[in-house]
């Protein structure tokens, strides 16, 4: 690579690799499951960079961050292991309400099959249309709108606290 390139790379991971991190987050749930996604795809885009940076850079690295990750969700579950560095908060024990739902959402959100995990991060945190979704996931409109659906009652139904909170504040 020359050195523009290689100049030109280094601008664009210095300033887009926060919000590619927080869209790697979502999808993975891990964070050291998103530093290894974003790396990967990071890498990848390394060796491309040429004839990616002409185009639309960040559009190409987010829809690799899908792809990628999906490839991950297919592979044997022999090896996955998830460590952290410390246990979880038990339930109630941060006093603020926010903290709480947050925990539990996300909580909620490991708990959903990664296609509807994937569809909700598209959805709802990178704002896709279903037709873009479906193009990236390589399914149909129908089949995003119905993950979609299938996600929110399971989401609901592991996350009482959403519906909760909807209550007390209409």
């Amino acid at each position: 690579m020359d050195p523009e390139s290689r100049q030109d790379f280094t601008a664009f991971v210095e300033a887009r690799s926060p919000a590619l991190f927080r869209t790697a987050l979502a999808l993975t749930g891990h964070r050291q499951q998103a530093e290894d996604l974003l790396q990967t795809v990071l890498a990848k885009a390394y060796r491309h960079w040429g004839d990616v940076r002409h185009g639309r850079p960040e559009a190409y690295l987010r829809r690799a961050l899908y792809r990628q990750q999906v490839s991950w969700w297919r592979r044997p579950m022999r090896g996955r292991e998830v460590t952290t560095g410390r246990l979880p908060d038990p339930p109630g024990a941060d006093p603020t309400e926010q903290v709480d739902l947050s925990l539990a959402l996300r909580e909620s959100m490991k708990r959903l099959a990664p296609k509807q995990r994937a569809v909700l991060v598209m959805r709802y945190l990178d704002d896709l249309p279903d037709e873009k979704i479906a193009e990236i996931l390589r399914c149909r409109p129908s089949t995003v709108r119905s993950q979609a659906t299938r996600a929110l009652d399971r989401l609901r139904a592991l996350c009482p606290e959403l519906d909760h909170r909807q209550e007390v504040h209409q």
